[in-house]
């Protein structure tokens, strides 16, 4: 949660020329209500059967980027998915610089608690040896800006054989 997936997602699919769908958007589009409305009429429970659902159905396209929820991880199925279905990038963010890029956001329903930043440092705990089970890539973001996260994710894109850059023409 606040890592930039969503973010740096949306810039590497231009770059791609390829479809993005962010999984938490997917899930608002199709119930019509925003995810702070699900999580208070159906809970958390029932927000992660909706979010398994359409990881399932996004993870079995081909040729999209695909941002997932923070907490797509805690389900093993969805890692599984992920994992076997496509190349998993893992923006890794220490849970202080998650606080500073969340702190003010009224749009996430974990984090409207007494204390965020310590419920930060409790979901940190728990999703990141879920995300790196599940990863290919692990990618620490630090406080660089967009364009060097994205171009970071397509060198690794590149690396694993991916992506290849247009070639520069020489005239």
């Amino acid at each position: 949660m606040g890592a930039g997936k969503t973010t740096v997602g949306r810039a590497v699919a231009k770059r791609l020329d390829r479809p993005f769908f962010d999984s938490d958007l997917e899930i608002e589009a199709r119930t019509g209500v925003k995810i702070p409305l699900i999580f208070e009429h159906e809970g958390e429970q029932g927000f992660r059967v909706r979010e398994s659902l359409v990881i399932d159905d996004l993870s079995q396209q081909s040729g999209i980027v695909l941002a997932t929820g923070g907490g797509a991880v805690l389900a093993p199925q969805n890692r599984e998915w992920l994992n076997q279905r496509g190349l998993v990038i893992y923006l890794r963010a220490n849970p202080h610089d998650l606080w500073l890029r969340t702190r003010r956001d009224r749009n996430r329903p974990l984090l409207q608690t007494e204390d965020p930043r310590a419920k930060l440092e409790s979901l940190y705990t728990v999703r990141d040896p879920l995300y790196r089970e599940c990863a290919h890539f692990t990618i620490e973001t630090g406080r660089p800006s967009i364009n060097a996260l994205v171009n970071t994710v397509l060198m690794q894109l590149e690396v694993a054989g991916v992506w290849v850059p247009p070639s520069s023409e020489i005239s």
